[in-house]
């Protein structure tokens, strides 16, 4: 790897591994990824190969994650996980959305972990960090092939997208619900069109997301809606609360909970640097509202009860599904 530079044929030496990509970008840039194929959403995909394809994971409702990308063309302004970024020596801005690594080896090693005899088989959270139906997926296929090992080993799992395209993938998640079991959740922040072309640029319409989730309903698939994460100012006026969970009565959907965004550091600095830009207005109160990571207790209490007040006229008219967490 002179001078930084990844192979220029990877097929005769192996794709890099997440740690050679980290290593060469922090020599050389992203100029060092000769073999980052720019395809026509403008984005950068460098396959890497991976030793491990489970993730422990630490502080979370769940044990095990499972990411078959990193960075996600979705470009979600509020994403979380631009902060996993920086491991890679990555900026958590142009980087996420623009520079994707495919772990093209991910279902082989995967394969190799569930059969050890030490494996247990608990539940697997699949697209904890990156969307796994980004639309780079409809190529790879890398998570249908993860879904497929994860049911072959009887392994329950749990899918959190914005991506429609997981409708592809019905069959698979149907033997997983006739077998080992596996939830969907569909995260639909908002339905207001201006509020969702500004957050989510990349992301399928709303409502094509929920016409997804009646159609794994359909096939017998336990899905839901998650009305996550509520970005202050944004999607948390009542005007956005409203129609969103009306919309979801409307599909015909149950509705599995809702929260308030936090900004961890890297996507706290990309998010403000968002609103500087395109909504200055609100940059002197998210100043205020997130001295920390998290919004404070009393703003996500507010916003919580501006969410269970249209929640109890639609329950009350027997118009929504609710599946809410104790």
């Amino acid at each position: 790897m002179a001078g930084g530079f990844l192979p220029l044929f990877p097929e005769a030496v192996g794709a890099p591994t997440l740690r050679e990509v980290a290593d060469a970008v922090r020599q050389s840039g992203i100029e060092s990824l000769p073999d980052a194929r720019r395809r026509a959403d403008e984005a950068r995909y460098q396959e890497v190969h991976v030793r491990s394809g489970l993730t422990r994971s630490m502080g979370m409702p769940f044990k095990w994650a499972l990411n078959p990308y990193r960075g996600c063309t979705h470009a979600c302004e509020y994403c979380y996980a631009r902060k996993y970024q920086r491991h890679l020596e990555l900026n958590a801005s142009d980087d996420f959305s623009s520079l994707i690594l495919v772990k093209r080896n991910l279902p082989e090693v995967l394969r190799r972990e569930l059969s050890r005899a030490t494996w247990a088989r608990e539940t697997v959270a699949v697209g904890t960090a990156t969307d796994p139906y980004q639309p780079i997926e409809g190529h790879y296929r890398i998570t249908r092939r993860s879904l497929e090992a994860l049911v072959d080993a009887g392994t329950p799992f749990s899918v959190v997208t914005k991506g429609p395209m997981i409708v592809r993938d019905a069959d698979v998640l149907a033997r997983a619900a006739q077998s080992s079991g596996c939830t969907v959740y569909m995260s639909v922040p908002t339905v207001l069109e201006d509020v969702w072309a500004s957050l989510e640029p990349g992301t399928a319409h709303p409502r094509q997301r929920l016409r997804a989730v009646r159609q794994l309903l359909d096939a017998g698939i336990d899905a839901s809606v998650f009305m996550m994460p509520l970005v202050p100012g944004l999607s948390t006026s009542r005007t956005s609360i409203d129609r969103t969970l009306f919309a979801i009565a409307e599909a015909g959907v149950p509705f599995s909970g809702s929260g308030v965004a936090r900004f961890d550091p890297g996507a706290r600095e990309h998010f403000f640097a968002f609103l500087a830009r395109e909504h200055p207005g609100l940059l002197e109160g998210y100043e205020r509202l997130y001295p920390r990571v998290s919004a404070p207790a009393t703003y996500a209490s507010a916003v919580k009860k501006v969410v269970t007040d249209t929640l109890e006229r639609l329950r009350a008219a027997g118009r929504l599904r609710i599946r809410l967490k104790p």
